[in-house]
């Protein structure tokens, strides 16, 4: 029997929109993966919490600043809206890798703020994301995972190896929703 998820936790560059090696610095650069959006809402319609967790060390690297960050998740829930749907919270760490803080992933600080806040344990949520950080803070931390092949994802299963041997793997976030919702 498929497990039923309370809460879905999304990366965001590379899962809910286009990634970029130069980061998405302004509302203008952020564009959805196709589909994306879609399967957001139909989480939202089968009452599942979809939070945000997402490593935005673009921040402590001056390239935009927390409210440029404001501004293009502002842009994402428009844009979400407009298709009937919604991200129930938005979660990120502003810090440079060099910080060491404990909300990075694939540190546990994140995740965990999120379970606490929504009161859902670990063993019914899904992390969905492209890169091994991902994986790693969502198994670090008790909860399922999920790997998209957009983004990093592709890179992300050449080195996956012992770190993820039972983590399924989807073309992008709407296949990976698709399977999780079908009956």
């Amino acid at each position: 029997m498929k497990k039923k998820y309370k809460l879905i936790i999304l990366d965001r560059d590379g899962v809910v929109n286009e990634d970029s090696d130069a980061y998405i610095k302004s509302p203008d650069e952020w564009h959805a993966i196709p589909g994306s959006l879609e399967a957001i809402a139909k989480l939202n319609n089968a009452n599942i919490l979809v939070v945000i967790a997402s490593n935005q060390s673009g921040v402590a690297r001056g390239y935009f600043t927390e409210e440029t960050l404001a501004e293009i998740h502002q842009k994402m829930q428009r844009e979400l809206a407009a298709l009937s749907g919604h991200i129930d919270d938005i979660f990120y760490c502003p810090h440079h890798p060099n910080d060491h803080c404990a909300c990075r992933k694939p540190e546990t600080g994140m995740i965990k703020d999120i379970l606490k806040k929504y009161d859902v344990a670990p063993e019914n949520t899904l992390l969905i994301g492209d890169a091994i950080k991902d994986i790693q803070a969502a198994q670090r931390s008790g909860c399922d995972a999920a790997l998209v092949k957009t983004g990093k994802g592709k890179n992300t299963l050449l080195i996956c190896n012992s770190d993820c041997p039972d983590v399924p793997v989807y073309d992008d976030l709407a296949a990976a929703i698709a399977y999780i919702l079908q009956d």
